[in-house]
């Protein structure tokens, strides 16, 4: 929950120091993660003063509890009034090694990391992030969980789009597989890995998360099916990027085929055709049941 108006900031500022003193207790980044703990408390007290500041959002590694280390910075979304982004509070402007913080008038960071936007690819720093300064009706705050996860709309849409993507990246790898293309399988391979995860978490209505943030999220909050637990799941995303590539590829395409019709998206595999055998690995010449090819064909 947000805070507004009054003297919050003297709140924050202990917990934060508190958390920085248990996550930097013991490293060698000790005077780092102090240093950083100090600048970002004298940035929650100015922008607590400064009425013109609407909102403000702490997200990465501060935000998500276990991933910060002593060498992490604060990085902060500060919210303005419309216009104010001119005044005073462009001085808050700043990406160092302590503090990066990101000043968004409030029209523009309504769309910020939205669908049509050109900043989609932000979207997953606002899963998860809190929301340390709000207004009063609470408006940051409902702007934050918006971009944080996908409407029933928006995955709906993406969804299909992700699955087709995928099953392009995994045809184009197991055919340059199948044509002796090593290297080209491999990079084909390592395509399928971010439509893969799109979709996975699209179906839960999520936003794929970065890849610094992947097994933080699948252990804190697991896909909604077995097989894709962290356990099993990261060691095969490994081997999808490793030599045996093409055999992990079509691995991953057989744990997907089944969810994905019973999903509904039936349709998006048929329009694959005879593609599919390929895929399967029950094309002759691709290899054995478990996509073990030769190289050659």
């Amino acid at each position: 929950m947000g805070r507004a108006a009054g003297a919050w900031w003297a709140e924050a500022v202990s917990d934060y120091r508190d958390r920085d003193r248990d996550s930097d207790r013991g490293g060698t980044g000790d005077a780092a993660g102090t240093a950083a703990a100090g600048e970002y408390a004298a940035l929650l007290e100015r922008v607590g003063r400064d009425r013109h500041a609407l909102g403000l959002v702490l997200t990465g590694s501060r935000a998500r509890e276990g991933t910060a280390t002593a060498r992490s910075d604060y990085d902060v979304y500060l919210v303005a009034e419309d216009g104010a982004e001119h005044g005073p509070l462009a001085a808050e402007r700043r990406r160092d090694g302590l503090l990066d913080v990101v000043l968004l008038p409030l029209t523009e960071f309504r769309a910020h990391a939205l669908p049509g936007s050109g900043t989609e690819w932000n979207r997953y720093a606002f899963t998860r992030a809190e929301v340390v300064k709000d207004t009063a009706d609470g408006l940051i705050a409902e702007l934050v969980a918006a971009k944080g996860r996908l409407t029933q709309a928006e995955a709906a849409e993406s969804a299909p789009e992700l699955l087709d993507a995928f099953l392009n990246s995994v045809y184009r790898c197991l055919k340059s597989d199948r044509d002796g293309r090593s290297l080209a399988a491999r990079l084909d391979g390592a395509d399928t890995v971010p439509y893969f995860l799109g979709y996975a978490f699209a179906l839960d209505g999520r936003v794929r998360p970065y890849n610094k943030y992947l097994e933080w999220e699948l252990r804190h909050h697991p896909l909604d099916r077995a097989e894709w637990a962290p356990d099993r799941l990261l060691p095969l995303l490994g081997e999808v990027l490793s030599e045996r590539g093409p055999r992990a590829v079509r691995r991953l395409f057989r744990e997907v085929e089944p969810y994905a019709r019973a999903r509904g998206h039936g349709p998006v595999l048929d329009g694959w055709g005879d593609d599919l055998e390929l895929m399967r690995g029950s094309e002759s010449g691709s290899g054995d049941a478990d996509g073990n090819g030769n190289g050659n064909g």
